[in-house]
């Protein structure tokens, strides 16, 4: 009975009910017989009653529970086996211990029980190695598979989304893609034309671009008279790439049959849904390519990343003065709106970068505003040094050279910052004063690589130019005369392009030599230009060694190895690439070792036939076709070695 009892006062309030009842009918006997009785019968019949509605309710709802859980049970082991979804269970070795029936059919195997994960795919070591982020999709055939793990239970869950990742390659191929094609230096070429070659070379243009565009189903549209407008989608753009811009060599090699040797710049803006933004990221590559020297495809997208193809030539040396002109009158307008002006180079100066600086110091004295010129100290090396003697006998020159630390505390926002010899921000000798000037202007001979000093006020950029140097010495030919060059100051630009010429037999144009003419007119000393490029016999020596480590490839390619525990000047490290390209069957050479900050440096040259700037610049690294260099942020050389020969081997495979 007390069992009875308990089991029902557990589930049933009923029961306590009855239990109280009992008790009042027992007091009221006590009491009062006829009362007790008179309650009693009555409350006996009722909870007899209710008691035997309750019981019935009870096993009704058993019953009812059994049922439910056995078809739950049911549910979930048909979803286990039969729902088109993956499930994998493995042990704490990735070894498979159950999976159900939609897993073994993915994989096409009669039984997947015993099988190591890792050997069904990659993949899944990626996703238990992933410790934040989106996991990968799992690639199986044709199919794809969104991939939930469990790392706690060792459990996969894979979900098809085939049908979703189709849906977004044929929504992202499918996105508008806007180009603009410029025929770099048209008008200067035509213009003396007569009118019979000017419409054949017309022609030959429009012929070539349209058959280029007809053949990848390309909408093309000439806006000008060396420009077009072009309208694609990525799927095209993806077919272009593997092609190389093969138009870019049609262009360069059909119309040098014709002996204008026409070239093709290309500004591509995708990855947006905004057709205002494509046009500016396409106007805004293109302004890329122009600014490394043409005969390039620049392709942009939102977030900056950028692509570059071609450039296999020299650029072009402009036929004309006109742009040197307006862009001295423009600097000579800001110097004079300025305070004072500061001029900086890139870290470790050679003799380019402070020549040029000390021309741009001057063209701010012949504008009467105060020049300063800020180096450190503790990064010149030999020849520098040595120039530096030279202007210790000058005075009113040496005190316009400054640290880094006296010129933040000099810089106001009326001031003027030149950068010269470099355009990025990382290179520069400290890019704490690109922060805090307002007015910001470059002067650089390099082609323009992604990274680059932002709100700038004026960029002069001359990929032609042998040097900056060169570029200088031409805007002070239009500034006020009243205070000519110096001796010193002219033999400083004047060492600053003989060193970026290697003695005028690289990159020299006709520009070249009438800006070593106008220095010579104004007293540059070539004695004193010989002396201060002299090299002691230690770096001699040093770069004998260098040498003898060299490893010539069947190709021509050139690999000099410095030792790990050494650390190498820069200067002598880009000295015995230029000496490596004096050798017999050397079309290359590239020299990798140590440098004082920590990072292994490569120096570049070559002979034109292998672009060395599109080599540095797949390492992060950058400069012209035939000089350029990277710092690698790798412990030894032997491991910037392995990536060089990866990323060679990839050009020369591609057709460089």
């Amino acid at each position: 009975m007390r069992s009875f009892f308990r089991k029902r006062a557990i589930r049933y309030p009923l029961a306590v009910l009855s239990l109280l009842g009992m008790i009042a009918a027992v007091l009221l006997f006590l009491s009062n017989f006829w009362a007790g009785l008179f309650f009693t019968v009555p409350f006996i019949m009722a909870m007899g009653i209710a008691w035997k509605l309750e019981d019935q309710t009870y096993v009704e709802t058993e019953k009812h529970i059994e049922s439910l859980s056995y078809r739950m049970k049911k549910v979930g082991e048909e979803a286990l086996l039969e729902l088109p979804i993956a499930i994998i269970l493995v042990n704490e070795k990735n070894v498979i211990e159950w999976a159900n029936p939609y897993a073994v059919g993915i994989f096409e195997k009669e039984t997947l029980i015993g099988e190591e994960l890792f050997q069904l795919s990659e993949t899944f070591q990626e996703i238990i190695n992933k410790e934040e982020g989106e996991l990968p999709l799992l690639k199986v055939g044709d199919f794809s598979y969104k991939v939930i793990y469990r790392s706690e239970e060792r459990l996969f869950y894979l979900f098809d989304v085939t049908e979703k990742v189709e849906m977004e390659s044929l929504y992202y191929e499918d996105r508008t893609v806007l180009g603009i094609l410029l025929i770099d230096n048209y008008d200067e070429i035509v213009q003396t034309m007569d009118d019979q070659t000017r419409s054949q070379i017309n022609s030959l243009v429009t012929s070539l671009v349209n058959g280029w565009a007809n053949e990848n189903g390309i909408f093309v549209k000439r806006v000008a008279s060396d420009r077009f407008l072009a309208v694609l989608n990525e799927a095209i753009l993806s077919k272009l790439e593997a092609s190389k811009f093969t138009i870019l060599d049609d262009m360069r090699e059909k119309t040098n049959k014709q002996s204008t040797g026409l070239t093709l710049s290309i500004g591509i803006g995708t990855g947006s849904e905004q057709l205002t933004e494509l046009g500016e990221l396409a106007q805004s590559s293109l302004d890329l390519v122009l600014g490394r020297g043409g005969d390039q495809v620049a392709i942009k997208r939102p977030d900056g990343k950028l692509k570059f193809f071609g450039g296999k030539t020299n650029p072009v040396e402009k036929r004309t003065r006109v742009r040197a002109r307006v862009i001295s009158h423009a600097l000579r307008d800001l110097i004079r709106g300025s305070d004072k002006v500061f001029v900086m180079g890139h870290k470790m100066p050679d003799m380019d970068a402070i020549g040029a600086a000390i021309g741009v110091r001057k063209m701010a004295r012949m504008n009467n505003v105060e020049g300063y010129v800020v180096i450190n100290p503790d990064e010149l090396d030999g020849s520098v040094t040595r120039l530096m003697d030279e202007i210790k006998s000058e005075p009113e020159l040496f005190e316009q050279f400054i640290d880094p630390e006296t010129a933040m505390g000099m810089v106001t926002d009326k001031s003027l910052l030149i950068i010269v010899d470099t355009h990025k921000p990382s290179l520069v000798i400290d890019e704490r004063l690109i922060g805090k000037a307002d007015k910001i202007v470059v002067i650089d001979h390099h082609r323009r690589g992604e990274e680059f000093i932002n709100n700038t006020v004026l960029v002069y950029m001359e990929p032609y130019a042998s040097s900056t140097a060169e570029l200088v010495t031409e805007l002070i030919e239009y500034q006020p005369k009243h205070k000519k060059l110096t001796m010193l100051e002219s033999t400083a630009l004047l060492a600053g392009i003989v060193v970026d010429t290697k003695s005028f037999t690289l990159r020299t144009g006709a520009r070249t030599f009438e800006a070593a003419s106008y220095l010579r007119t104004n007293g540059a000393d070539t004695v004193l230009v010989q002396r201060l490029l002299k090299e002691d016999i230690e770096t001699y020596i040093a770069r004998s060694k260098l040498v003898e480590t060299v490893e010539l490839s069947p190709s021509g390619v050139a690999i000099v190895k410095g030792e790990n525990d050494v650390v190498y000047n820069p200067v002598l490290i880009a000295q015995t690439a230029d000496i490596l390209l004096t050798m017999q069957g050397v079309i290359a050479s590239f020299v990798i070792a140590p440098r004082l900050d920590g990072k292994i440096g490569i120096s570049a040259r070559s002979l034109g036939e292998l672009n060395v700037q599109l080599i540095m610049e797949e390492l992060s690294g950058g400069g012209h076709l035939t000089n350029a260099a990277c710092q690698l942020d790798v412990d030894t050389v032997e491991e910037a070695e392995e990536k060089l020969k990866a990323v060679i081997a990839d050009k020369l495979e591609r057709g460089n």
